[in-house]
């Protein structure tokens, strides 16, 4: 019937929230699409400086409420720290928790990965939200102005998981799908198989 909402978004802070992470090429056009109603469609932020030619090594986490897509967040990783940025939710599910449960799965996905440090940049008007999760401003005082919007930096101190990936980790869960180090990997399930080198040198 015209008009009327679709059932899927009927109730959206009553459904269940999941969180995964962005595997395959069918994953990065959900965040792209959401990303683009959010940024683009109402905060008219131009395509180009959306769609910074960072999301191909960026780790994504997308949020769904019910199945459906609600929201995403990017992750980059430096030295020292690890940035989170990009994140996104759909207008029709900003009253859901999904906002809470993306940053929450990515700042225990930063600490399986051993970092001490996040890293963000705030638009001014949700420093609060970033606080709840124990992130301050850098206090550096730099003015960040960009795609129309001003913003403050943000740190937040963590400690790495207990089990957080090391050089000493099981050299299988270190090659395991990348958040996924819990459960056995196709490479493994390959390991029982001799190792023929099945190389051609003629």
């Amino acid at each position: 019937m015209h008009g009327s909402r679709p059932p899927s978004l009927a109730n959206p802070g009553q459904r269940s929230i999941s969180i995964r992470i962005a595997r395959d090429l069918n994953d990065l056009m959900l965040v792209t699409a959401i990303r683009a109603a959010v940024y683009l469609a109402e905060q008219d932020c131009p395509i180009e400086e959306e769609f910074d030619g960072n999301d191909l090594v960026a780790a994504h986490f997308i949020g769904f409420v019910g199945s459906e897509p609600a929201g995403c967040l990017r992750v980059r990783f430096f030295g020292e720290f690890a940035k989170v940025e990009r994140l996104a939710v759909r207008h029709q599910f900003r009253r859901s928790r999904v906002s809470f449960k993306l940053v929450q799965a990515s700042v225990d996905y930063i600490k399986r990965k051993g970092f001490k440090k996040i890293y963000g940049q705030a638009q001014d008007r949700l420093v609060d939200f970033w606080a709840h999760f124990g992130a301050k401003p850098l206090g550096h005082n730099r003015k960040i102005v960009f795609s129309d919007f001003s913003y403050t930096e943000m740190i937040l101190d963590i400690e790495p998981a207990a089990d957080a990936i090391t050089l000493d980790s099981d050299p299988y869960v270190i090659i395991r799908p990348e958040g996924d180090w819990d459960r056995p990997g196709i490479l493994e399930s390959s390991s029982g198989r001799a190792a023929t080198s099945p190389l051609r040198t003629a």
